[in-house]
């Protein structure tokens, strides 16, 4: 058989649909029964994280750059990478007068303190412990056993993901009035797609919700709308492998095996009654199609596309979230 023959037939991503309008769409309140919400978000709390939690994009820790500076938990850290591009972490204050190391300066791969010169490479200097910290090639993620309080692991748990060399990725982050788990509630309802998004997602269907611990996957079928009537329609599922992680893998469909990852981090102490949480969303979009190695070569200029689709879909399920936090918090949440 020759490869021509092998090659899958060609087909247009793209699907012509009839006109129709927001209203006249099926209702799905009725699917989207929240005691199904509930028992997903509980069997995703329950799932260890091993302590890790994702701070932000691995190309913000430039080699050579300056130091970046994040907060979790209340915890002040700081990262930068060595010479050779290994990430470095640990407490964000500098163990001599507390100054804040995400102002100091990397000089050789050394973090050199701006107020008094000390010189951190790395390693335990004067009561300052280094973080575990790990680079997973699209995101960063520290370890910081005080703020999860589970058995430490030694990685973290990252999701499947279309090799590097055939995928381009972009990551985005958003910051909330609320918890983590009320970020992961937002994508564990996917019921709200074609009515809270309609300028992105149209003939959302839920084919088959979690059926239980053994198979925790929301299988959604929906079409990406590209203009008012042109739309690429796939099947997705939506797992939630962590307390703090929701991924939506498409499993047929343009696009077969692209992922986006959403990474809840909380920014304020768990005792806070104002909390903030940070939603670090990374989008690892393949394809097979031969067109798609224009997309990885202007990669750089297609990622402030992917962040602004990001952008807009967090506007809308941030106040979600904070919407169900609120509720929560004054003892009126309906479910």
């Amino acid at each position: 058989m020759s490869d021509r023959a092998r090659r899958r037939p060609w087909s247009p991503p793209l699907r012509r649909r009839r006109r129709s309008t927001w209203a006249n769409q099926p209702p799905t309140w009725r699917e989207a029964r929240p005691t199904v919400i509930a028992e997903a978000l509980k069997r995703a709390s329950a799932r260890p994280s091993g302590n890790w939690f994702v701070v932000g994009a691995s190309r913000d820790v430039h080699p050579g750059g300056r130091p970046c500076g994040r907060t979790v938990g209340g915890v002040e850290i700081v990262l930068w990478r060595s010479e050779d591009g290994d990430l470095r972490a640990g407490p964000g204050a500098c163990p001599h007068l507390g100054a804040p190391l995400r102002e100091s300066r990397v000089v050789c791969g050394t973090l050199v303190c701006h107020w008094h010169g000390l010189a951190l490479d790395g390693g335990a200097v004067g009561g300052w412990e280094p973080y575990p910290v790990h680079d997973d090639g699209v995101l960063v993620w520290v370890r910081l056993d005080a703020i999860g309080g589970e058995e430490p692991s030694e990685r973290p748990l990252v999701p499947a993901r279309p090799a590097p060399a055939g995928a381009v990725d972009a990551v985005y982050t958003a910051v909330g009035r609320c918890e983590p788990q009320d970020v992961v509630a937002n994508r564990l309802d996917p019921w709200h797609g074609s009515w809270f998004h309609p300028y992105s997602f149209v003939d959302l269907t839920v084919a088959r919700p979690p059926l239980g611990e053994e198979d925790d996957a929301f299988v959604v079928d929906v079409s990406f709308r590209v203009t008012s009537r042109l739309v690429v329609p796939v099947r997705a599922e939506f797992t939630s492998p962590g307390p703090r992680t929701v991924v939506m893998r498409i499993t047929r469909g343009e696009g077969s095996t692209s992922v986006v990852e959403t990474h809840a981090t909380p920014l304020t102490p768990a005792s806070d009654a104002r909390p903030r949480t940070a939603v670090v969303e990374a989008v690892v979009a393949a394809s097979d199609r031969r067109g798609f190695a224009l997309a990885r070569a202007v990669a750089p200029l297609l990622r402030p596309v992917m962040r602004r689709t990001s952008a807009r879909l967090w506007h809308d399920d941030l106040a979600y979230a904070q919407r169900r936090w609120e509720l929560r918090s004054t003892g009126r949440f309906p479910g």
